[in-house]
């Protein structure tokens, strides 16, 4: 019997949900084939199996959430000892009660055997639920003690609960009303408020960057630079690359290649706090924020100051186009020393980004707008993009910050410095 487990997928995977499976119950499986995918704290990503055999037994359901190293199946020979053996075993202990909910599980049982149905708890003992199936009962107000799950075990998932809800309910003796606490909490849902599981992205994200602010001491710094001949050489660039045959190159582009040139001249923003040392990190690998379904991802562009900005620029475009399809690899979104995140497609002129922890720094990037300066005493029209930088204090000084956005700006509005 070989048990496969819940993968750690990624430096900071505590746990998984199982998405969905690519093998069913029966089915051969060699090694390397995809069985799965599991959502992690980044992104949706592929299991493939380490071993050669029958898929006998699936253990977890789509939409359920486990801790790493939980066994999710069982592979066998095909007589079905081991998916005998699997259930003789004792079953992983349930989550606990402050867990966050688990995403959504499915409507009913696999098709691969049929449900179990358990009856209602006894008095006085605890009936088993999913976090999920609870927090819809209490939305719902169904008593969970009379309530028959369907899910493995007996379990009562989300599909039992909306079963009791729409059932007819007996006529009950009107009750008066518990008094309210001052400052008592808001209810958790009404015919006006839905509530959403949170992916398993977002959750983490919101971890992270909870613990980042609270942990570091950030600082900003903005600087308003002149990008209007760095327009015109965009343009210019993209009619040769076209004429060439290679990829156009956006404004983002040039942003990544010119701050990685300027990390290259201030090594001291490309570093991490760590206690009682600093990191220096001698390799440059930017971490390019991108807006997906479920949450925020950084997939990273390693070693950028090593690369000519139509490489940055082709290499961009598919860890985005992968980051939105669900398919970074995990080297695709490790070993990031600093991030970009840029808003300025959304109009947005100005912010100031969280630091993406373990790094020191992070670049809040705006839209570039037409205002009127000052230029050998006459008023005109220049492009002015604001770019804010995020620092953590223990790890970077305000001046080291600032001789960072000096040189940054001094790129940006002499472009030909960029690819120099």
């Amino acid at each position: 019997m070989t048990e496969i487990q819940m993968p750690r997928l990624s430096d900071t995977m505590e746990e998984g949900v199982i998405a969905n499976w690519h093998k069913n119950v029966g089915d051969q499986v060699n090694r390397g084939d995809v069985v799965a995918e599991i959502e992690t704290d980044k992104a949706l990503m592929e299991l493939e199996a380490f071993d050669d055999g029958v898929l006998e037994k699936i253990l977890v359901d789509p939409g359920t959430t486990v801790p790493i190293g939980t066994p999710i199946a069982v592979l066998g020979d095909g007589s079905g000892s081991a998916a005998e053996a699997a259930s003789s075993a004792p079953a992983p202990a349930a989550p606990a009660e402050a867990e966050a909910p688990a995403a959504e599980e499915p409507a009913s049982a696999p098709a691969a055997a049929p449900a179990e149905t358990a009856a209602p708890a006894e008095a006085g003992s605890k009936p088993k639920a999913s976090p999920l199936a609870k927090a819809v009962a209490r939305e719902k107000g169904v008593d969970l003690n009379a309530v028959q799950g369907t899910g493995p075990g007996g379990r009562i998932i989300r599909a039992d609960i909306e079963a009791a809800a729409s059932a007819p309910a007996a006529p009950a003796a009107p009750s008066a009303p518990a008094p309210s606490a001052a400052g008592s909490a808001p209810a958790a849902a009404s015919e006006d408020v839905e509530e959403v599981p949170l992916s398993n992205i977002r959750k983490v994200t919101a971890k992270r960057l909870t613990e980042s602010k609270q942990n570091a001491p950030h600082f900003y710094l903005t600087s308003a630079i002149d990008v209007t001949d760095l327009m015109g050489f965009r343009a210019d660039l993209n009619e040769r690359l076209q004429a060439a045959g290679g990829p156009k190159v956006s404004v983002n582009d040039l942003i990544v290649k010119a701050v990685a040139t300027s990390l290259r001249a201030n090594p001291s923003v490309n570093v991490s706090f760590a206690g009682d040392k600093l990191l220096q990190h001698k390799r440059i690998n930017l971490g390019v924020a991108v807006a997906i379904d479920g949450g925020l991802v950084v997939p990273v562009v390693s070693d950028a100051d090593r690369k000519s900005v139509s490489e940055i620029a082709a290499e961009s475009r598919e860890l985005a186009g992968k980051a939105r399809d669900g398919k970074l690899k995990l080297d695709e979104m490790s070993g990031g020393t600093f991030s970009i995140s840029n808003l300025g497609m959304f109009g947005i002129e100005q912010f100031s980004a969280v630091i993406n922890p373990p790094e020191a720094a992070i670049l809040a990037v705006g839209a570039a707008r037409d205002e009127v300066q000052v230029r050998d005493g006459e008023f005109v029209a220049r492009k002015i993009l604001r770019v804010t930088l995020s620092a953590d204090h223990r790890a970077v000084d305000g001046a080291v910050g600032a001789a960072f956005l000096q040189q940054l700006t001094g790129l940006l509005e002499d472009p030909i410095r960029i690819i120099a």
